[in-house]
């Protein structure tokens, strides 16, 4: 079931975007990984008994991101009504092939991306945008100022990140995440141990993310780590 956006109003518990990074740094082979772990991840028992945990469904959204104008949408908003509507989203992103694949990290923009998707969304209890990705921005403006523009007042931002090989650069991007890319009350980071662990570390992080939750209720943020 598609929806038409705010107006439809569609009864949901939680607006989830998931954003996957696409920049020049994510090889092909890497890019396969983070597409068919992603699928995995959202037709996993544990997951798809999260989707379903609640009466009031969830609505997904899925695109990728690189550069300051390379946005592309995978997934417009679709209510996870059934089982099969959540086999047809995974379906669909297992088989979908990157737009682009030359250009830097432009979070900024990303976010602001991912902000005005939600705003168009389905009106529904809570609203959470997942930013994944194995680098810092390294292009346009940084993830403070887009939390400064953008209308992220009621938006939950987590994270994952893709270590690299290399530990310091492993410690500086979970420590980035961790200051400037997580947002809003219960945020949190889940880290995958190179692109091989990313359906591990999705699914880890779905099924987290949707679990029940009570309107009113807050939680401190979660420093996240590898399970």
């Amino acid at each position: 079931m598609a929806l038409a956006g705010p107006a439809a109003g569609a009864e949901c518990r939680l607006a989830l975007v998931l954003a996957m990074d696409v920049s020049s740094s994510v090889d092909a082979a890497e890019d396969t990984l983070q597409r068919r772990g992603l699928a995995a991840a959202l037709v996993a028992p544990e997951v798809v008994e999260a989707f379903f945990a609640a009466p009031l469904p969830v609505a997904l959204a899925v695109f990728e991101w690189s550069g300051r104008y390379n946005q592309h949408l995978l997934i417009d908003w679709r209510l996870i009504d059934s089982r099969s509507a959540l086999r047809d989203v995974a379906a669909t992103i297992g088989a979908s092939k990157r737009s682009h694949n030359e250009f830097p990290t432009a979070m900024g923009y990303a976010l602001g991306y991912g902000a005005g998707l939600i705003d168009r969304g389905p009106a529904c209890l809570f609203k959470t945008l997942d930013m994944a990705g194995d680098g810092e921005n390294n292009e346009g403006f940084p993830p403070e100022a887009a939390y400064a523009e953008f209308p992220f007042a009621d938006i939950t931002v987590n994270g994952l990140v893709v270590n690299a090989a290399d530990y310091e650069a492993e410690i500086d991007l979970i420590e980035y995440y961790r200051r400037e890319v997580l947002h809003g009350p219960g945020a949190f980071l889940e880290i995958a141990q190179g692109f091989d662990d990313y359906a591990r570390a999705m699914r880890r992080k779905l099924e987290r993310e949707l679990r029940p939750r009570i309107m009113g209720a807050t939680a401190p943020a979660s420093p996240g780590g590898p399970g």
